[in-house]
């Protein structure tokens, strides 16, 4: 467990029962956070209250609930003394019992910046990249998130990066602007270039395995895109898995949903064949348009255009939950993909 003792220091004290760690929690951090920070491997995915990964024991101590409606959680769990870590400000010391494995431990501690917008370009009708930067470097791994937190804006929003670590400090997002949504309408409508913005990061388990030999198979929906380009990117940056073979499948509903492939890869330099296979799933959209490729659902291309048995690839998939869901059923219940090679962040 040596790797997993944070140092405890200015601010409240988290003890983590049945351990050696503890760590400190600064005003204004949640449980989750301030754990990560720390290096200890607490288990978590979404990071806003969705997934219900982060559940822990609160054992001792009091905790202010950032989001008590949230879906990640059921009454009979608050009941029995349990809280999401993601939403639980300490209001002083606490005792958690926690899940906690090396798998959650962060490659790159998370740490909250001021990041400056730089530039914005369209992707799609309805997604734009978004470019920011903080001063130093962006230490981050190729398909992880950040959360953004915008002026005036109570909450933070969680976005996957597009583009990969550097030095510049350009932390990229391919953001889709949802209907009626405050945080994508003040990001498309109201933040202005050089405006600050609150950058908390990097977060997120659905990174590029570098140490894996098997092809690498992308699936994405909307803005899940936006952490596809960054696993390609980097994949064909390494010297240990840039010699294989990639798939990149996307699904809208309509032609207008789906970007240009052009428009995706601008900074790719691939060293291999990359198949991009874009699928519509309302044919009647598609009607009195160019469109020539697919229809149906993206997760149903996966049998049709893969060469090989669906066990010998590594997956990547971000996007709606139903898209989710379809592609780990077809993958794991109905052709027996090892858990282990399918690789994404649950979001709703």
């Amino acid at each position: 467990m040596a790797a997993q003792v944070g140092s405890v220091g200015a601010g409240t004290t988290i003890t983590l029962a049945g351990t050696q760690a503890r760590f400190a929690c600064a005003p204004g951090d949640t449980l989750l956070r301030a754990g990560l920070r720390a290096g200890i491997g607490l288990s978590y995915e979404c990071n806003v209250g969705s997934c219900g990964t982060c559940k822990i024991e609160l054992l001792e101590g009091e905790v202010r609930d950032l989001w008590p409606e949230a879906p990640g959680i059921k009454q009979r769990d608050r009941d029995r003394g349990r809280r999401l870590a993601c939403q639980s400000l300490p209001l002083g010391n606490c005792t958690i019992k926690s899940r906690v494995s090396e798998v959650y431990v962060p490659r790159h501690l998370p740490r909250v910046q001021t990041a400056r917008l730089e530039m914005v370009r369209d992707v799609t009708h309805d997604i734009r990249e978004f470019r920011f930067r903080v001063d130093g470097n962006a230490q981050f791994l190729a398909g992880q998130y950040a959360l953004l937190k915008l002026p005036g804006m109570p909450v933070a929003r969680a976005y996957s990066m597009s583009n990969i670590g550097n030095d510049q400090g350009l932390w990229e997002f391919m953001i889709r602007k949802v209907p009626g949504g405050s945080v994508t309408t003040a990001l498309f409508e109201a933040l202005p270039i050089a405006a600050a913005v609150e950058l908390d990061g990097p977060y997120g388990l659905a990174y590029l395995r570098e140490d894996v030999a098997r092809d690498i198979v992308c699936v994405a929906g909307g803005s899940g895109i936006a952490p596809m380009v960054s696993i390609l990117d980097a994949a064909a940056a390494s010297h240990h898995v840039r010699h294989l073979a990639a798939w990149l499948f996307y699904g809208g509903r309509r032609p207008a949903d789906v970007p240009a492939i052009d428009n995706l890869l601008k900074t790719h330099h691939l060293e291999r064949n990359l198949e991009w296979h874009p699928v519509v799933s309302v044919p009647a959209l598609a009607e009195g348009t160019e469109w020539h490729g697919d229809f149906g659902f993206v997760h149903e291309l996966l049998p049709k255009k893969l060469t090989k048995p669906l066990t010998e690839y590594e997956y990547y998939f971000a996007g709606p939950p139903p898209m989710i869901e379809a592609t780990i059923r077809l993958l794991v219940a109905e052709n027996n993909v090892p858990q282990s090679q399918l690789h994404f962040d649950r979001f709703f």
